[in-house]
């Protein structure tokens, strides 16, 4: 993945009060870290919690008419700037995408979604198919024994997990 790649970490889901202030649906664990967003765009003046999720004020949004303009607005930064990763840890952008083998050296497919249904992640691999046919899909849970290794490159999963 390209350091300059934009990561939506957010995303405007409408206006809050009359005052310019936005609500916003956050895919990030603090999006107070970052004050600029879309290449300098949007300038974070602002961010808290509120009762219909997260509330924030940009230095360009000045009234309600300009906060319910960015309604469906992604909030990106650059890859670069997010904070580096432990051991272990991965960014769901990071993994979306990968070519998925498996530990046999089995071609598997891509890896084109990730859920969290509250037991941790849950990789989505799309198998490859012939022109006219539907996709196939099968899940793997992100665990060291489903998923022993992955890189830049590709992710390997167990063959005991492939369907």
């Amino acid at each position: 993945m390209s350091s300059d790649q934009p990561v939506t970490l957010a995303v405007i889901i409408g206006a809050h009060g009359v005052t310019g202030e936005v609500r916003l649906k956050v895919f990030a664990e603090d999006l107070s870290v970052h004050r600029q967003f879309n290449g300098g765009a949007l300038t974070l003046k602002s961010v808290r919690g509120g009762p219909n999720g997260t509330i924030a004020r940009f230095a360009e949004v000045a009234d309600r008419n300009a906060a319910e303009a960015l309604r469906g607005t992604e909030l990106s930064v650059p890859r670069s700037a997010l904070p580096p990763l432990g051991e272990g840890e991965y960014y769901h952008v990071d993994l979306l995408g990968l070519p998925a083998v498996s530990d046999e050296g089995e071609a598997l497919g891509k890896v084109v979604a990730i859920d969290n249904f509250g037991a941790g992640d849950v990789l989505e691999i799309e198998r490859p198919t012939a022109e006219g046919e539907k996709p196939k899909r099968f899940m793997v849970p992100m665990t060291p024994a489903a998923v022993p290794e992955w890189d830049a490159e590709r992710l390997v999963v167990s063959a005991a997990f492939v369907e």
